[in-house]
């Protein structure tokens, strides 16, 4: 059973990668996401098995467009790790559509594009894929499910990038916060049905189909939205969800109890394989943010305490998930590929869980 987590490094007091290679592995990891292309990452992974997504962040997604750039940004941080680092996909961007920047959301598709082409120029199509994250706020509406819809400004953009995520064979990634919901009512808002918890349901309308949590409603309102742009033919995955252990006082929910809950229960309906009421027969794919709490994160107090485990390798509350973090003198140097420029990664990290 595999999961994704989100493994940042805005932070000042994390371990090494080569102590989160040992930490992850004795949780018998299968998949690590990275949202960019951290060379020390990827080296202290080399040979262990594990399989990588990699990311080029929204500050270099412009430049993607030229694709001799795009072809160069491959040649460096993809193909030197091959077949060392199973790099199965390279996102372009994070939430593109969420911020105000016009030229970037117009760079966006000819970027994917340009880095799709470089992927196909090395002969590695149907090895690695193309995609990039969006966030929930995309949606003009996703309630009931069956009428989700994309909001009106952003359907230019997605129209096209869907045709394209269809003919490159690459799914749609999503990133899904039933806390934000919560946080934002939490007296009109369930805190059963956004944890996971027994709970009445809702009833979809249209579909008849019963909810018996948010999460779930909100990818099949992705999946509607989709629908309505003449596309079934993708997959959604969520690239990140998770739930803050603690928060700003104006931030309700934010506790252990309630991440530990939210973890906890959706790593057993990972574990059932279970898919949405509209695609029972698809597991949910999903990535869980974040591995460690992240000191430096800006922003409410939440933002820094989405994680798992906190720095020196100790639960931050228990789901069940054990792992070993070696003491520094324990990890070895790993294994160099070639010189690269440095870079700052925020990762994700897929767990497969025995």
């Amino acid at each position: 059973m595999s999961i994704g987590i989100n493994y940042g490094q805005i932070a000042d007091n994390l371990p090494s990668p080569a102590r989160v290679s040992r930490l992850l592995r004795s949780m018998q990891i299968s998949k690590v996401k990275l949202y960019d292309a951290d060379q020390n990452v990827l080296s202290a992974f080399l040979d262990t098995g594990v399989e990588f997504v990699v990311g080029i962040g929204n500050e270099n997604v412009s430049a993607m467009v030229d694709p001799a750039a795009a072809q160069a940004w491959v040649q460096q941080h993809v193909r030197p790790y091959l077949p060392a680092a199973r790099i199965t996909c390279i996102t372009v961007g994070n939430e593109v559509f969420k911020g105000n920047d016009t030229a970037l959301k117009a760079n966006l598709l000819p970027a994917m594009q340009s880095v799709y082409q470089a992927v196909v120029a090395l002969g590695l199509q149907g090895q690695v894929n193309v995609t990039t994250a969006h966030s929930l706020d995309i949606m003009g509406n996703s309630y009931p499910p069956s009428a989700g819809a994309f909001r009106p400004d952003v359907v230019p953009y997605i129209q096209p990038l869907l045709n394209f995520l269809s003919m490159a064979k690459s799914p749609f990634l999503i990133n899904c916060y039933p806390y934000f919901a919560y946080k934002a009512d939490p007296s009109s808002v369930p805190l059963e049905y956004v944890l996971f918890q027994p709970n009445a349901g809702v009833t979809d309308p249209n579909t008849k189909l019963n909810y018996d949590n948010m999460l779930y409603a909100q990818i099949d309102s992705v999946y509607a939205a989709m629908q309505a742009l003449g596309h079934t033919d993708v997959d959604v995955k969520i690239s990140e969800t998770g739930w803050p252990s603690r928060g700003d006082p104006d931030e309700a929910g934010a506790t252990p109890e309630y991440a530990g809950i939210y973890i906890g229960n959706l790593l057993e309906r990972i574990e059932m394989k279970q898919g949405t009421p509209l695609r029972p027969s698809s597991p949910i794919d999903v990535y869980v943010f974040a591995l460690f709490n992240e000191n430096l994160k800006p922003g409410p107090a939440s933002e820094r305490n989405y994680g798992l485990f906190y720095p020196d390798g100790t639960p931050v509350y228990d789901v069940g998930l054990r792992g070993y973090l070696p003491p520094m003198d324990e990890s070895k140097s790993s294994r160099k590929v070639v010189p690269l420029l440095s870079v700052v990664a925020i990762a994700s990290i897929t767990l497969t869980l025995s």
